[in-house]
């Protein structure tokens, strides 16, 4: 078994297509299904069911899966390290984000560490605060920053930022005139929410709950995968939603939205790390340019 071939597996499981996961590798198909047909011959073992033109992961490929990705995990940590020996000439940090933080909060951080050291490579990769804390445990993610709160001993948390939420509405609503929104009126509108997991509607509930409101309560018209299909669902008229001030600012501007009048409490953006992996020099160093304010 070879980390090649690891590597192929992990491609293949997590988009459940060959072609694609062959795009991906910039590899020919039939070698990625020569890599992982070798690893089944070899072990007897059925790691995918064919299904047709499609594949699927059998109860041994999705054991399988956790300890390849450990495994090339381990494997891409002692690349860096041995890549550090001269200091910060080469190397990587593997980071994941929350949505939010991902498109409007890191994008600018990353550019200013990218100036000071072009040989860092910067791999960002987007999800939600659940998917980020599991990244950072399996060893998929250096660094993850999030919007909400994980549980997880495992895991160190630090505040690098503040966030603040507003509640938003197309220009034609009837909540649009300016009139202050009392919390009794909330169950009344139509809502469209991000999905389970997401940091911004994990601080959503927690601000609901602070006014007596279950979200069960809620009319939830909508649960959409990202704060831009919020916004454009807000755009047409007829549904409400809470969403970061960074990311509703254009639409602000524009006239496109209206920041409803109700107070939401900030929520922090949180730096995640393990507390047992090994802390590169690119990731300490890319942890301390955050700290610091731009000249």
């Amino acid at each position: 078994m070879t980390l090649e071939q690891l590597r192929i597996f992990v491609a293949v499981a997590e988009r459940e297509h060959l072609t694609q996961a062959a795009a991906a590798l910039h590899l020919t198909p039939s070698a990625v299904s020569s890599a992982v047909r070798a690893l089944e011959d070899r072990h007897g073992t059925t790691l995918f069911h064919r299904v047709g033109r499609r594949i699927e992961l059998t109860e041994a490929g999705t054991i399988f899966l956790g300890e390849a990705r450990a495994t090339l995990a381990r494997a891409r940590a002692a690349e860096l390290t041995l890549s550090e020996l001269g200091g910060l000439k080469r190397g990587a940090i593997h980071i994941e984000a929350s949505q939010t933080i991902g498109s409007y909060w890191l994008p600018p951080l990353i550019a200013r560490f990218h100036d000071a050291h072009p040989a860092i490579a910067l791999h960002l990769t987007p999800g939600n605060t659940r998917s980020v804390a599991e990244a950072v445990l399996n060893g998929g993610a250096e660094l993850g920053f999030i919007e909400g709160a994980v549980d997880e001993p495992a895991l160190s948390t630090k505040v690098v930022a503040m966030d603040h939420l507003i509640l938003v509405a197309a220009p034609g609503h009837a909540w649009s005139s300016g009139a202050p929104v009392r919390p009794d009126q909330l169950s009344a509108a139509r809502w469209v929410m991000r999905e389970a997991g997401s940091g911004t509607r994990s601080a959503l509930e927690t601000a609901l709950a602070a006014h007596g409101i279950a979200p069960a309560g809620l009319n939830v018209a909508l649960e959409l995968p990202s704060n831009e299909a919020l916004c454009s669902a807000v755009e047409a008229g007829t549904l409400v939603a809470v969403v970061s001030e960074l990311v509703a600012a254009p639409r602000l501007a524009a006239g496109r939205l209206r920041h409803i009048a109700f107070a939401l409490p900030p929520r922090a953006f949180s730096l995640v790390r393990h507390r047992e992996r090994h802390r590169t020099k690119a990731s300490l160093a890319f942890e301390a340019m955050i700290e610091t304010p731009p000249a």
